[in-house]
């Protein structure tokens, strides 16, 4: 009788040795390694080989049909627009997000949904009692509906389960406590959760039936697991969001059946996750006076514009070496805009500590931030106030030029609709419709805007 192989993978990234190591050569992560024995393959005659073997025949791309994929709404308008229009019978979505960023609540409201549309659906936990559901369910207004609930990680009696049931939507939260008793291996280990996952997606296939699958994190933020996870899927959403804050923000990284570029925005309150149709309106700040040191951006998530408030502070630094702090947005893209304002504008920011904040939270990664972000230095280092109605677009290069971004007739219509009077943006924009009652402020380089909006003054004037 032959023997069993012994072999060891990497709990983060998948790699494969048949000896262990206290750091993945592949990933670099310590302690990941973990053992996993392997039964031989049982050896098969010639004839039998070619009695198993089955015939596949070719079929011509022009003879597929071109029926649109089934859809149906989850009842969260947020969530269908990150689905590129609702849920695909048959797709299998995986969300993965930190620990209580609001995954189950919003998968639960998400079948309260669903079932008052006359729809079955099945939520399966292997992390939480059925107690311990049904206080999340009364809490979130889902205990009515008809929602079958299983607590339970034997991922064979669960599909026996699902097929006595025929729902049309399942739920696994999570993908990481299912196990197969046919499969060696811990749950949560990367042949079971490789195992369970491809068990999932051949029922969700073979019978149409909508899947969602939770998944866990590592601590930089990767789903955890084998890579293979997010490859066999049909949809990957990242449920991104600061603890310290009320807002999440729903991401798709990978979408068969819609764009990438789609968010959804939601705010965590006792009833559970809420949908954020305005996000504008809870990230900019209402005062009675204009303050200096503020600048709003429209910035793009995806494809959605939102206005967003950018702060900075400059104060004489009382060390050999100014500080540079910035909170939301990079850190080398912050000392590249101080320096082009040092070199460019002439602001002598050499002995000043700058300080760099995102209200609400968020982290900007668009290039049109940048004349926001020189904006709000310029004004914190003046002391005067920028106009509140007053906002942002551009990206600034080394040389102090202020060029032009993506899908601003998008950007100049947000702004517009917030009430905003005035945009400052670049120069060479081409031709692009202007809102009614918005004026166009435009600058070919950093030195114009400041001279501009806070009159030219020389470095004895400022220090």
């Amino acid at each position: 009788m032959a023997k069993s192989k012994t072999m060891y993978l990497c709990d983060d990234c998948g790699y494969e040795s048949t000896n262990w190591y206290g750091k993945c050569p592949s990933c670099g992560a310590w302690n990941t390694m973990r053992e996993m024995r392997i039964a031989p393959a049982a050896k098969s005659t010639s004839s039998s080989k070619r009695e198993s073997t089955v015939k596949i025949t070719s079929v011509l791309v022009g003879e597929l049909t071109q029926d649109e994929e089934t859809r149906y709404s989850s009842g969260i308008r947020e969530l269908d627009r990150v689905l590129g229009g609702g849920i695909v019978r048959g797709s299998m979505i995986l969300i993965g997000g930190d620990p209580g960023i609001g995954k189950s609540t919003l998968l639960l409201q998400i079948s309260g949904n669903i079932a008052d549309e006359n729809r079955r659906v099945l939520y399966v936990s292997g992390e939480e009692s059925l107690r311990q559901i049904g206080m999340r369910a009364h809490r979130t207004g889902v205990a009515k509906s008809a929602v079958r609930l299983i607590a339970h990680t034997n991922t064979d009696e669960i599909l026996t389960q699902i097929a006595q049931e025929s729902p049309d939507v399942v739920i696994i939260d999570s993908i990481q406590t299912m196990a197969c008793d046919d499969v060696s291996g811990a749950p949560g280990s990367i042949s079971q959760v490789r195992e369970s996952a491809a068990r999932f997606l051949r029922y969700a296939k073979d019978h149409s039936v909508a899947m969602f699958l939770v998944g866990h994190v590592t601590k930089e933020g990767a789903l955890a697991g084998p890579r293979v996870l997010e490859h066999m899927v049909d949809t990957v959403l990242y449920f991104e969001g600061d603890p310290r804050h009320d807002h999440r923000i729903l991401r798709a990284v990978k979408n068969r059946f819609g764009s990438t570029n789609e968010i959804g925005i939601f705010q965590m309150c006792d009833r559970g996750m809420i949908p954020v149709e305005d996000p504008s309106g809870i990230l900019l700040f209402k005062r009675e006076e204009p303050v200096s040191g503020c600048a709003v951006v429209c910035t793009l998530e995806g494809t959605r514009p939102m206005n967003v408030e950018v702060q900075a502070l400059t104060a004489t630094t009382a060390y050999g070496t100014a500080r540079r702090m910035a909170a939301g947005f990079d850190h080398s893209r912050m000392a590249l805009l101080l320096a082009v304002l040092e070199k460019k504008a002439g602001l002598p920011l050499a002995n000043q500590d700058a300080y760099i904040n995102v209200a609400g939270g968020l982290r900007l990664d668009d290039p049109g931030a940048d004349l926001a972000v020189c904006a709000a230095v310029a004004s914190g280092f003046f002391g005067r106030a920028i106009p509140e109605d007053m906002a942002f677009v551009g990206e600034v290069g080394l040389t102090g030029e202020v060029r032009s971004v993506q899908q601003m007739e998008r950007r100049l219509s947000e702004c517009a609709a917030l009430g905003f009077k005035h945009v400052v943006m670049a120069r060479a924009t081409g031709s692009i419709r202007i809102p009614d009652g918005l004026s166009v402020i435009h600058v070919g380089d950093v030195q114009e805007m400041i001279r501009r909006l806070f009159g030219k003054a020389s470095k004895s004037e400022n220090a």
